[in-house]
């Protein structure tokens, strides 16, 4: 009697539909988990500016009616995550400054755009406005 060795072709099938299921389960919420770390890293790429820009604010030293520049807050104009880095308001006291940061990368998030905005209290609050294909599941942490 002869002993029978390897896999039958039935056994085979179910391994590779067991790994075809796994795979449509993961594939994407993978792309749910990169959407947003992106959304995560051009926030990162704009928080570093309040620092600069409160400075400013405070010190008094800036022309109170100049808006600054990306690079006056010490960011770059762009980043691998941010396709834009725009200050807004100006250098004078009060409220209104903003920087924004027009994400690019994975398609679900690209066109959007998060904004830190400085309220009457002096706190910075993160905003979004949304892309095409945006879903409120890839927002930061502490951003509506």
């Amino acid at each position: 009697m002869k002993k029978q060795q390897g896999f039958t072709l039935i056994e085979l099938m179910i391994v590779v539909a067991i790994i075809a299921i796994l795979a449509a389960i993961a594939l994407p919420a993978y792309q749910d988990y990169v959407a947003k770390s992106q959304m995560t890293a051009g926030l990162a790429d704009i928080r570093g500016g309040v620092t600069a820009y409160e400075e400013g604010i405070q010190a008094g030293t800036n022309t109170a009616g100049a808006t600054p520049t990306a690079a006056d807050l010490g960011l770059s104009a762009s980043t691998p995550r941010c396709s834009a880095v725009t200050p807004g308001g100006t250098w004078g006291a009060g409220n209104g400054q903003t920087i924004a940061c027009t994400v690019q990368g994975n398609p679900k998030v690209t066109g959007t755009t998060l904004t830190l905005t400085r309220n009457a209290s002096g706190q910075w609050d993160c905003g979004i406005t949304a892309g095409a294909n945006y879903n409120t599941k890839y927002n930061p942490g502490g951003c509506n």
